[in-house]
């Protein structure tokens, strides 16, 4: 799996940015402090916290105040369905997310993953209006990091002058969208990724994610460079 490997000395994935590893731990103690609450206030938290699309259909539901509205965008992605959901979106961030964060810096990196979980999740609403299931788990946020890490295949990471991304159009980008797409109307076709109360996050939100990272790629990667004080790349 060279693909997740850095550009410079082919280092492992797994000797993660601190970035990375302090975003997986903030996932990590977000579900376990749920886990030691009654299951009386963790279904407070759910009610409260997690993305509900029906809490922004006028007249539904008590909408709160403009931040109990806005709050929900960025606390859905801390909230966890259980320790196999947790798991497996750590993994993948463990090894997308390196390959960002290597690239743009801590900061850029963490401000590309929240950007893309609100894409991800208004994309959601904007198919499931008036949806009353809660929407939870920081995968779309992750599809997006995907996005971004396929753009940055065999690209040195840190190195001043470093070859731009990979164009959206190439061959690697466009497989890879393809079969991304094509899982995921796989799972909204069969409804695989709905189940209980709490369903895990939408295959729309993954898509949103994945195609806002594409996009918001290179914008970043243009920002970092040129904050660093490095020639950015043309559009």
């Amino acid at each position: 799996m060279a693909f997740l490997q850095s550009g410079q000395g082919r280092e492992p994935f797994l000797r993660a940015p601190v970035s990375v590893l302090s975003l997986i731990g903030a996932l990590v103690a977000a579900h376990l402090a749920r886990m030691l609450m009654t299951a009386a206030a963790s279904e407070r938290i759910l009610t409260e916290y997690a993305f509900i699309p029906l809490r922004y259909s006028p007249g539904v539901l008590e909408p709160g105040s403009a931040i109990d509205r806005a709050v929900p965008f960025v606390s859905y992605m801390f909230l966890h369905a259980d320790w196999t959901h947790l798991s497996i979106n750590c993994l993948w961030l463990l090894a997308f997310g390196s390959v960002v964060a290597r690239r743009f810096g801590a900061a850029s990196f963490l401000l590309f993953f929240l950007i893309c979980g609100v894409a991800s999740v208004a994309i959601h609403l904007a198919f499931n209006w008036q949806s009353p299931g809660a929407v939870i788990g920081a995968s779309g946020a992750i599809s997006g990091l995907m996005a971004a890490g396929i753009r940055m295949l065999n690209v040195p990471a840190l190195a001043r002058g470093a070859p731009r991304l990979a164009p959206i159009l190439s061959p690697q980008v466009l497989v890879f969208s393809l079969l991304w797409v094509l899982i995921n109307l796989g799972f909204g076709l069969s409804g695989l990724s709905v189940g209980g109360e709490v369903q895990l996050i939408a295959w729309q939100a993954h898509l949103g994610g994945y195609f806002t990272g594409l996009l918001l790629a290179g914008p970043f990667d243009r920002w970092t460079r040129k904050s660093d004080g490095e020639q950015p790349f043309a559009a």
